[in-house]
């Protein structure tokens, strides 16, 4: 509750003055019947309301959209882990530095997040629109809210080999973990709102992604592409945003408010502008960001816990700030569409070092005192990826597309130690490495409500992103199937 208080006194006054200006730049107008939408046909049966789309019936009444999504697989891992029940993905699609054996397991939310969600859109006149939507992703199989930094503490005490699935998100158990946001919206002006929402960055990968997955795409699954190396900067929990269109142009900036860490943020300031165009069946974007004091947490894996804490309440983190930017284009022609993308992030030390610690985005966990690596970056760490794939549709309701990705660092290991090695046993962590992945991805929908998908995505780990890892390839065949309302 304190920490909902805490984003009202940020939210509330900007949403207030985004509301006088909506009714201040037009004459006000009738207001449109906010009846639902959905015909009571699509609704008589289960049969009528499969056969229809999220678009055509939706759940609405009043301005207010019950909407949501539930996503479950199956598939093997050739380097697997043991299923992590807060983890949003419960297994690891791609290969990590604790996969182990291989191992067949349940396969949530292999193609996206399973979500519950509220979403308003409210005529408040003058072609003004009130909008807003609450969010919360969860596993699909624990029917848990997903909370990376939990999964992350429950393994504090077990070994690199012992570990479940985990890994630090932007997701941290909140019950809008994934959106949560309210604002204006108009055709002419733009859109404007205030609020947890999802970076530029994020949307630009995603939108630019043919295998847009968890399961299949090193992009939607790993922390390193659109998140740069730090997953938490994928939301900011109170976040300014505009959106604007004119003519075959767009423009967004997001810039993070108030007081970083204190607010529920991952960072301690955020910042992003976008530009885009779409011709005919070409479209680009293009991604700024600047980011400070961003925090990826880390466990403890076993060893070096701090005594005198709760194990489950605490964990490690690398501080740093971080510049970056995105450019993505897509073509599209008749049923084909091919995709490329290329980020360049550079990672420095952060602005500050909280050598006091401080409180995750995780309720009830903290970063204690002297566990803030704010020096890991005293050379400069370059990640350089890009991607290239494409998407064809065989059919209105089934669709093939393939991926590959390759993301390089440089070797920021500070002189005079050099790197030796090779694979795992490369001598560090910050020697130059890399990691790829190609995968491939058919989804069937038999209703429009339903997916019915499965595709393989064969991941690599080389030089320095391998050192200390067991493997260093998976493979993971995965079949699922996805329902939306």
């Amino acid at each position: 509750m304190k920490a909902i208080l805490k984003r009202g006194v940020v939210v509330l006054p900007a949403l207030v003055c985004l509301v006088q200006a909506a009714y201040a730049a037009d004459l006000p107008t009738a207001r449109p019947s906010s009846e639902p939408s959905a015909s009571s046909s699509c609704l008589s049966s289960l049969w009528n309301w499969l056969g229809t789309s999220v678009a055509d019936c939706p759940l609405t009444y009043g301005g207010f959209t019950l909407y949501g999504t539930l996503d479950a697989g199956f598939g093997y891992n050739t380097a697997g882990v043991g299923f992590g029940k807060w983890y949003d993905k419960g297994v690891f699609y791609t290969v990590q530095k604790t996969s182990g054996a291989g191992r067949w397991s349940w396969s949530p939310n292999g193609l996206s997040a399973s979500t519950l969600g509220v979403k308003m859109e409210e005529p408040i006149g003058a072609n003004w629109l009130l909008i807003g939507a609450a969010e919360m992703a969860f596993n699909s199989f624990s029917l848990l809210p997903d909370n990376g930094p939990k999964s992350l503490a429950d393994n504090n005490l077990n070994s690199p080999s012992q570990q479940t699935a985990n890994g630090d998100s932007s997701r941290a158990g909140q019950w809008d973990n994934s959106l949560g946001f309210v604002g204006v919206s108009n055709a002419t002006y733009g859109t404007l709102t205030v609020g947890r929402m999802i970076s530029l960055s994020n949307d630009v990968a995603v939108a630019y992604d043919p295998t847009r997955s968890n399961a299949f795409s090193l992009i939607g699954n790993s922390g390193p592409f659109p998140r740069y190396g730090y997953p938490e900067l994928v939301r900011v929990d109170t976040g300014l945003q505009y959106r604007v269109e004119f003519g075959n142009f767009r423009l967004a900036s997001l810039a993070q408010v108030g007081d970083g860490y204190a607010l529920g943020n991952g960072s301690m300031g955020e910042y992003e502008v976008q530009i885009g165009t779409t011709f005919g069946g070409f479209s680009a974007d293009a991604v700024l960001r600047y980011a400070r004091d961003a925090v990826s947490l880390q466990s403890f894996s076993g060893s070096d816990v701090p005594a005198g804490y709760n194990p489950a309440s605490i964990l490690q983190a690398t501080l740093a700030d971080v510049t970056a930017i995105l450019v993505a284009a897509r073509y599209k022609w008749d049923n084909s569409e091919i995709y490329g993308g290329y980020t360049y992030a550079r990672l420095a030390n952060p602005s500050d070092a909280f050598p006091n610690g401080f409180a995750t985005i995780a309720p009830g966990i903290f970063v204690p005192p002297g566990e803030a690596n704010a020096t890991f970056y005293d050379v400069n760490q370059i990640l350089q990826t890009v991607w290239i794939g494409a998407k064809y549709n065989v059919r209105a309701n089934l669709s093939v597309a393939a991926n590959f990705t390759y993301q390089h660092q440089n070797d920021f290991l500070q002189a005079p130690a050099t790197c030796t090695g090779f694979g795992a046993s490369t001598s560090s962590p910050k020697c130059a490495g890399g990691q790829s992945a190609i995968a491939f991805l058919v989804d069937y929908n038999p209703l429009p409500r339903i997916d019915l998908y499965g595709g393989v995505m064969i991941s690599n780990v080389y030089g320095g992103l391998a050192s200390g890892y067991f493997k260093t390839q998976n493979i993971d065949p995965t079949i699922g199937l996805r329902t939306r309302f």
